[in-house]
């Protein structure tokens, strides 16, 4: 399970991040696709990337498969488990683009400049349940796509593909989207104010003490408590200005929703845990984690990769960071 948010700072540069969920390590790394690398295609002869592409993923066979990602551009994707509602084609569709579902996120970073050009490309889209190789599975997925002026929500179900607005700038796992913007009604009076003084009869009842006013507002790792919560906090946090700031509002969001050992029992047996938070600054084009284990910011900066176009991809060694080493807003973005 996973949960993902969308913001932007005081000029409008976009910062994306989401926590990967699970009981066991993928293996994943920071994975680098230059532009111009020749990206493979399961249903065409395959095209350069007209992006650079950073974020968190594995390769296979030469393949980037990223579990999220962001490009020169500062756009950026992220796939979360969606089982039970997410059915793709058998096959490709005559007329249409046709794209595997573990090369979404790669083709989304590496093709468009804007979510309005993605959303564009989506209404001619179908994707297919075709696994990356033999023997391995298809992981049943939907995606919150994001730029500086807005988010989108892709799920591809039996009745075809469905494209949100995501006016919360959040996404966590199954029900549908559109059921989890219904559910945030539930929580209509919750905000983050000290509440007034109450009057019962003659007895007068004061708050305890600051968080009263967000009373109802779950902390369990459900899927829809986690949206809600991870909503609240995206839509009260105060705007903030400079790279420091806004690493410091995703890391701090995320962290109410991450999840911890022990608490929330998987139908296999084992534990679910968050395996690492990451967050795509569009600002510096840099990508930061940290993992369960190591909770120390790491960072690898697309920019000092740009002019590797012909070496190929890239696992590039993160940094350690902390705000005394923030960088300057890259020159694109």
């Amino acid at each position: 399970m996973c949960t993902a948010i969308r913001f932007t700072d005081s000029e409008g540069n976009m910062y994306f991040g989401r926590n990967l969920d699970w009981s066991t390590s993928f293996g994943e790394r920071i994975v680098v696709v230059p532009s111009g690398f020749m990206i493979r295609s399961a249903f065409g002869d395959g095209a350069p990337a007209a992006h650079a592409v950073i974020g968190m993923g594995i390769v296979l066979e030469d393949y980037p498969l990223y579990f999220d990602c962001g490009n020169d551009s500062g756009l950026a994707v992220a796939g979360l488990n969606f089982p039970g509602y997410a059915c793709y084609q058998d096959g490709p569709v005559v007329g249409k683009t046709n794209v595997a579902a573990y090369e979404f996120p790669l083709w989304i970073a590496a093709n468009f400049t804007s979510v309005d050009e993605a959303e564009a490309a989506l209404t001619n889209t179908a994707l297919v349940a075709k696994p990356v190789g033999d023997g391995l599975g298809v992981s049943l997925l939907h995606w919150i796509i994001g730029d500086g002026t807005r988010s989108i929500v892709v799920e591809y179900m039996k009745d075809g593909m469905h494209i949100h607005r995501n006016p919360v700038d959040t996404l966590a796992n199954q029900p549908a989207f559109d059921w989890h913007l219904e559910n945030l009604r539930t929580f209509i009076t919750a905000d983050g104010s000290l509440p007034d003084a109450a009057h019962w009869r003659d007895a007068e009842l004061v708050p305890f003490g600051s968080g009263a006013g967000m009373r109802g507002i779950p902390g369990d790792y459900y899927s829809p408590s986690r949206f809600a919560k991870a909503a609240f906090l995206n839509a009260h946090y105060p705007v903030k200005d400079n790279e420091a700031e806004n690493v410091s509002r995703l890391f701090h969001t995320l962290g109410n929703v991450s999840m911890v050992d022990g608490a929330a029992l998987m139908a296999d047996g084992a534990y679910e845990r968050t395996l690492y938070t990451g967050c795509f600054s569009a600002r510096t084009g840099t990508y930061y984690y940290s993992t369960y284990d190591d909770p120390a910011l790491r960072s690898v900066s697309l920019p000092d990769f740009t002019d590797a176009a012909a070496v190929g991809l890239l696992e590039p060694v993160p940094a350690p960071w902390h705000p005394g080493l923030a960088r300057e807003p890259a020159e694109h973005a």
